[in-house]
């Protein structure tokens, strides 16, 4: 019945519609973000299926281009995503199912694919609220911790979150998908210099807290009242030596089993709400 239906919205946009092939510069634009081998000055990036669109509905960022595999429209769900992006999207393109299979990166595609431009925000125009809280990830390589640690921010109530040595990119395919829809809405300020990033948040009186498994503290052990930045470095190469100058509080995870560190998507997590919740029980006054 649904299919039926698809066409049928298909036939009421028909004017919009344009029918592409794989030589079609969209696709190329697509594989390429996928690949990441597109210059990101646009922060450009794939959103791919139902959950993806779902979250793009609510949100204010700029559908360029809207893709749909209409023997791939099953639900209701995504007929009714379906209308509302063909007046929110620039462009609506109809693929078939072979051409789905070589544009989505998902097993079982939902026919849905658009191409979508994040938000640049300016650190200049940053509102900070009373006791704000912000993460710094400092080279992280990981796109998938990242997106994992974006979904933490999102539920965590984290004000912003603050890029310091970049090594993966904010607009890749994983990020994506492992953020959930976080990367729509979440702050991310990206600097090119760190030490940009250090002088902004002494400016503005961060308290700044490094994940180290070398501290003697445990994460437990802070009050983190005050403007907070909870800064995460790489698995594999630590945080950087110029956070160490600023004589900063460091905490760690007490690890009880053979392993002595945490992945760092999970270590962020479990930070983060420690001091979100900690925050909360001071504003209900526990």
């Amino acid at each position: 019945m649904e299919n039926i239906l698809i066409y049928r919205i298909l036939e009421r946009y028909k004017r919009k519609l344009k029918y592409i092939g794989q030589q079609h510069e969209v696709v190329h634009l697509i594989k390429s973000i996928q690949n990441n081998t597109y210059h990101d000055v646009e922060r450009l990036c794939v959103a791919d299926g139902l959950w993806a669109h779902q979250k793009l509905a609510s949100s204010d960022l700029r559908i360029l281009s809207f893709i749909i595999c209409p023997e791939r429209i099953y639900s209701n769900e995504a007929l009714e995503l379906v209308e509302g992006f063909m007046n929110k999207a620039q462009n609506v393109y109809v693929v078939s199912e072979r051409l789905l299979s070589k544009i989505s990166e998902r097993d079982g595609p939902d026919g849905l694919v658009s191409i979508v431009q994040l938000p640049c925000y300016e650190i200049d125009c940053l509102r900070l609220r009373k006791n704000a809280f912000i993460m710094v990830l400092d080279g992280l390589e990981n796109p998938g911790n990242i997106g994992t640690i974006l979904r933490t921010c999102d539920g965590a109530a984290v004000d912003a979150v603050f890029v310091c040595n970049r090594r993966a990119r904010i607009t890749s395919s994983k990020l994506i998908k492992a953020s959930m829809g976080a990367a729509f809405t979440i702050p991310i300020i990206e600097f090119e210099d760190m030490d940009e990033c250090i002088d902004w948040l002494l400016a503005h009186g961060f308290n700044v807290y490094l994940a180290d498994t070398r501290a003697d503290k445990t994460y437990k052990e802070f009050g983190y009242e005050g403007h907070t930045a909870l800064v995460m470095g790489s698995e594999r190469y630590g945080i950087s030596e110029k956070w160490y100058l600023l004589n900063p509080q460091r905490l760690a995870i007490p690890m009880l089993g053979i392993c002595d560190s945490l992945n760092v998507g999970v270590a962020a997590s479990v930070i983060a709400y420690e001091i979100s919740m900690q925050r909360l029980k001071r504003e209900r006054g526990c």
